[in-house]
């Protein structure tokens, strides 16, 4: 491609773009979803398009979908059609065939597929559409297509958003909002089951990650990880000084929380939260093109769960996460 031709499609995402800035300013925005095998797809459609809901957030409609689905996932496979139907019969969603079908009806797009392995390839479509991208956790099922998706997001000038509803629990916001000085260190814990078909904590492990980012944010250095068959100890080196310690559960009950040690005060988090705060979050995305978090605090998520995996292979000890990022290809 010469650089008139790769001049003429920057313009012409750029148009795109700002068209669905002004839909967004006179109009609701058309939304679709790709991938009907998790309940996030009903629930978050219910808090956009039903009025009498009491979490209502408006701005929007998911008015089609596109299946997808993992035949060798279980949990994905046995709840497909049954997610679907409810779309269809109870909230008036089309079906499409394609995301290239779909990408034609709609102004953004939330990618909801359980499983990170297609993301990649689903998003792909919806980037080169010029379409805002919310995709739900994880945003891949490996770093090296996360940095990928992100890449070809910058590339093509498509803003892309991606998080764990923790991040956005009113348990955890209202914690921020304290003060405990200085921060030292951070425990967060919560659910860690595995998944055979990707890294150990990008199946649940994300949430109680995304928890502990939102914390101590991006600047992780090293990673050491502890594993049996019932728990996962990973301790993240932040460049100055500060330690994050995840503390992952399986084969039991799963609370979830942070607990942050900080010069003045301990602060614990509360069991508080649910998805509106996320949704609301995805519409003032929709709305403004701009992403709450910034690409490379949600790459430095997955290079900690890659590091993670990494370090347990070499017997515990600590993994630079410059390297992991590097290693798939993430150029800064």
């Amino acid at each position: 491609m010469n650089s008139n031709t790769s001049s003429l499609k920057a313009v012409s995402i750029f148009v795109c773009w700002m068209m669905v800035l002004l839909t967004a300013n006179s109009a609701e925005l058309k939304l679709g979803i790709i991938g009907l095998d998790t309940s996030h797809v009903t629930a978050f459609t219910r808090l956009i398009n039903d009025p009498s809901h009491p979490d209502h957030l408006a701005g929007g409609k998911v008015v089609a979908a596109f299946k997808g689905g993992s035949p060798d996932i279980p949990s994905s496979a046995d709840r497909i059609d049954g997610f679907t139907r409810q779309l269809q019969q109870e909230m008036g969603v089309e079906i499409v065939p394609s995301i290239e079908d779909l990408c034609r009806k709609v102004d953004a797009v939330l990618l909801e597929s359980v499983d990170g392995r297609p993301h990649l390839e689903q998003a792909r479509p919806v980037i080169l559409a010029g379409k805002p991208l919310f995709i739900d956790k994880p945003l891949a099922g490996s770093l090296k297509d996360a940095v990928e998706i992100m890449q070809l997001a910058e590339k093509h000038g498509v803003p892309v958003f991606s998080s764990s509803s923790y991040r956005y629990y009113s348990s955890l916001t209202s914690l921020l909002k304290k003060d405990a000085g200085e921060i030292r260190s951070v425990i967060s814990y919560g659910p860690c089951s595995l998944e055979s078909h990707r890294p150990d904590l990008f199946w649940y492990g994300i949430h109680p990650v995304e928890a502990l980012f939102t914390v101590l944010g991006p600047g992780c250095e090293t990673v050491s990880r502890t594993s049996t068959e019932n728990t996962d100890i990973v301790t993240g080196v932040w460049s100055d000084g500060r330690v994050g310690n995840l503390h992952g559960i399986r084969n039991g009950k799963t609370p979830h929380g942070v607990i942050v040690f900080g010069t003045k005060d301990v602060l614990i988090q509360g069991e508080e939260g649910g998805y509106a705060p996320l949704v609301k979050e995805i519409m003032t995305f929709f709305q403004t093109g701009k992403s709450p978090v910034e690409p490379l605090e949600t790459l430095n998520i997955y290079a900690f769960m890659e590091a993670a995996d990494a370090s347990k292979r070499e017997g515990g000890k600590p993994v630079s996460m410059n390297a992991i990022l590097k290693n798939a290809g993430w150029t800064p």
